[in-house]
């Protein structure tokens, strides 16, 4: 019979060795158990995502909302400064016109308003907007001008995601009833409609004309807002957001107006001066 210290030492490495195998056991996984691990993370990713991009669009949507509030705020500073608003496109190209007219942007006059005087600076102004002395500075990316929802883009100047409202083409044919028009300038008291009722810039990603150095950057609005059935090659209200565009305002505050919106009331919101006051926008 063996001493009483051998059994128990006997007892006490069995004991261990038991141990070590459960947890073992324990510590590993079946192929069925990580299939089951795997298919659990694949279902929550897929709960979260549309989660996650919601609150990444919303984000770029609030975004895009102060980028329009930063142009209204310059807009009221420059009419401070010089007792108008900037005129829609200066030395427009009509059919005919000389190729030497400048046809500079609103946008580009805006600049030394939303603390971009140096980039003002460097534009010479003397000569037309596509001139190669001011290639370098036109092609410079505004961040107030771009709109973080839209898609990237290759371009040879610099983009603009909000273009000027020229007028429209919903309540009457008559198209020159807007605020950003051809070498004419607009002062608040011109705007009869009333500030808060007179829509003056909208989303306008994707246009053919969309640079903030050019001065096509106005339009008139034919459609209704993010209309599937208006011409790509027409500017128009459109945008990146799922619902509606932004939209400014000529008292300064902006509005996310949704695509819904009736085409006649559009219309009226975008006229200066022509008594068609939206009531219940009062």
């Amino acid at each position: 019979m063996p001493p009483v210290g051998s059994v128990r030492r006997v007892g006490t490495s069995a004991l261990i060795q038991t141990v070590q195998r459960q947890r073992r056991r324990l510590t590993g996984f079946t192929l069925v158990e990580l299939l089951v691990v795997i298919a659990i993370i694949g279902i929550l990713v897929s709960l979260l995502m549309p989660a996650v991009q919601a609150a990444r669009e919303a984000a770029r949507k609030t975004k895009c909302q102060n980028h329009l509030k930063q142009i209204g705020l310059g807009l009221h500073a420059y009419h401070n400064t010089h007792g108008c608003l900037p005129v829609g496109c200066f030395e427009w190209r009509s059919y005919g016109a000389p190729a030497t007219n400048r046809q500079y942007a609103w946008s580009a006059m805006l600049l030394p308003f939303i603390e971009q005087q140096n980039l003002h600076d460097r534009i010479d102004f003397n000569v037309a907007f596509d001139h190669p002395d001011n290639a370098s500075a036109a092609a410079e990316i505004v961040p107030t001008y771009v709109c973080p929802s839209a898609l990237p883009r290759d371009a040879q100047r610099g983009p603009s995601d909000y273009g000027g409202l020229f007028g429209e083409r919903l309540v009457d044919r008559e198209p020159e009833d807007g605020v950003f028009l051809y070498d004419q300038r607009i002062r608040f008291r011109d705007i009869r409609d009333g500030l808060s009722q007179t829509l003056i810039i909208g989303e306008d990603v994707g246009g053919p004309h969309s640079e903030w150095i050019n001065g096509l950057n106005v339009f008139v609005q034919a459609h209704g807002i993010n209309d599937s059935t208006a011409w790509i090659g027409d500017n128009e209200i459109r945008s990146q957001h799922s619902g509606g565009a932004m939209v400014l305002y000529a008292d300064g505050h902006v509005e996310f107006e949704s695509e819904s919106i009736d085409k006649q009331t559009l219309g009226k919101l975008i006229t200066r001066s022509k008594s068609d006051v939206v009531s219940d926008r009062l």
